[in-house]
């Protein structure tokens, strides 16, 4: 694949759309200082299309300008779906004959996120993208706890359900809390359980990516974009068609 520039008015003119906000009044030297932003960022001539005031001391812009950097696809690195998507039937059918019961999934938003719209768009029956969610397929056993659950409240719940998989969604974060959390969670699970018994941990979210799992101590990470049925063809690949869990780890 060739190398690529961004896509604006014509084919490979560079022109690239930056909004951002600053702390600075809303006037003419407010515009002068997104301006040379968006200079320092590589953005040149840069033209304020947008700004509006966010408060007194605040302001909102919408930048538009060329960039002069290229793009070289076949250096970019992604991790490719390593499992088979399945229908709902499909999903069933493969539970139904591995374990011979439901899997359980428990899901929650952790920490201070109140933001549940990760998490019901997967696991709640209406569901995402024209698919419907978890709760959806019969042999999964589906528990939401909502929204700023705590982590040790999700351990003991996940106990208490003899949770397969766990899933956890952060959504409206600030200050990497979205990672902190997430990385609590996973330290609390290693810590609570035997290795053979440990749910399967996968975390989900707009500001996470999948190069990200073993940073988080997650077994898996789903972005943006994410629909039920990936999530579900998932978790039976590791917990079904890899038994990469032992049977006797219902049991902790």
């Amino acid at each position: 694949m060739s190398i690529i520039r961004p896509y604006g008015d014509t084919t490979g003119d560079g022109m690239v759309q930056l909004s951002f906000t600053l702390p600075i009044p809303h006037d003419k030297r407010a515009e002068g200082a997104a301006v040379q932003l968006a200079n320092k960022m590589g953005i040149d001539p840069a033209l304020v299309v947008h700004s509006k005031p966010m408060g007194p001391d605040f302001t909102f812009f919408v930048v538009y300008g060329p960039v002069h950097h290229l793009v070289d696809p076949s250096k970019v690195e992604v991790i490719e779906r390593d499992y088979p998507l399945l229908s709902p039937k499909e999903a069933n059918l493969a539970i139904r004959k591995g374990l011979r019961r439901r899997l359980t999934v428990v899901g929650a938003c952790i920490g201070t996120d109140a933001h549940t719209v990760g998490i019901d768009a997967i696991m709640n029956i209406k569901g995402f993208a024209g698919e419907k969610g978890l709760e959806y397929y019969r042999e999964l056993k589906v528990v939401n706890l909502g929204a700023q659950v705590a982590v040790p409240e999700l351990v003991r719940r996940a106990k208490a359900e003899k949770a397969d998989a766990i899933l956890v969604s952060q959504v409206v974060t600030q200050r990497e809390a979205h990672v902190l959390n997430t990385k609590e969670m996973s330290a609390a699970f290693r810590e609570a359980y035997p290795e053979h018994t440990r749910p399967v941990l996968v975390a989900g979210g707009p500001r996470f990516t999948e190069q990200m799992a073993a940073e988080l101590g997650v077994d898996r990470v789903f972005g943006r974009g994410t629909t039920p049925g990936e999530v579900a063809s998932y978790l039976v690949d590791a917990l079904v068609t890899r038994r990469t869990r032992t049977p006797n780890r219902r049991t902790a």
